[in-house]
């Protein structure tokens, strides 16, 4: 089963165990989601769970922002009716536009359910079983009441244009006689005449952060299914408010 679920960090906190240690927690908000497609073998060629989190905000007028829901992803939701869509479902089997042995758009739509709730601001699939799972369905924290370890994965902070001492941890160069206002710079990065050029994974100043970032076997401290809150131990990535894709670790030991 694809056990997993999607949410929002939230901040960081310790607790006290039975015993009187301290446990640095990460909060996370955890779900409530809704399973708004299921992939199979048959018709995707895999299986997974397309969960998605948040609801979005529909637009008001003709006009729509860039944060509003547009028609396309209303429509990966729930079924929008229009003049085009009815005209379609009309055509009964046999006739132009649906020849032997084809399905009509009305018998398709029957094939492929839609979830019946909000456009989602945060959509990711889950891979694995899907056993257990139904479109519409909602999935809340409790999921993951029984999981010891989960593998959380998120967007890290980004920090812009970085040298190498903060980037990579460099020493940089001597501060002694003769190294001239280059003491924060990377030094030699070249050949020689052979083979003349970089190769590739060479460490230098670039972009930090802002890239995609997986924490394994992360202890699950608590799971307070009331406030759909998760406490994991230890630090994940991203900054708070950032969305997560939380899952079950399949990490051994």
């Amino acid at each position: 089963m694809a056990n997993g679920i999607l949410g929002r960090k939230v901040g960081m906190t310790q607790i006290y165990d039975d015993s009187g240690s301290v446990i640095p927690v990460t909060v996370v908000q955890a779900g409530p989601c809704h399973v708004l497609q299921i992939r199979t073998l048959d018709r995707d060629g895999y299986q997974a769970v397309q969960l998605g989190y948040l609801d979005k905000k529909r637009p008001r007028g003709k006009r729509s922002r860039s944060s509003q829901a547009s028609r396309a992803e209303r429509g990966h939701v729930a079924n929008i009716s229009s003049k085009r869509s009815k005209r379609r479902a009309a055509v009964p089997a046999g006739e132009k536009g649906a020849g032997e042995g084809e399905q009509t758009p009305s018998q398709a739509s029957q094939l492929s359910p839609k979830a019946d709730c909000e456009p989602k601001r945060f959509i990711r699939e889950l891979r694995g079983s899907t056993e257990g799972y139904e479109i519409g369905q909602a999935v809340t924290v409790d999921a993951l009441a029984e999981v010891t370890a989960v593998d959380v994965t998120g967007i890290s902070k980004g920090r812009g244009f970085a040298g190498v001492m903060k980037r990579h941890g460099f020493s940089g160069q001597r501060a002694s006689h003769g190294v001239k206002k280059v003491h924060r710079h990377a030094g030699g990065t070249g050949l020689s005449a052979t083979p003349g050029r970089l190769f590739k994974g060479r460490r230098m100043a670039g972009q930090y952060g802002n890239v995609k970032t997986t924490v394994r076997n992360v202890k699950v401290v608590k799971v307070d299914a009331e406030n759909h809150l998760l406490l994991v131990r230890g630090a994940i990535p991203g900054p708070n408010g950032g969305y997560l894709v939380i899952r079950e670790t399949n990490k051994v030991g």
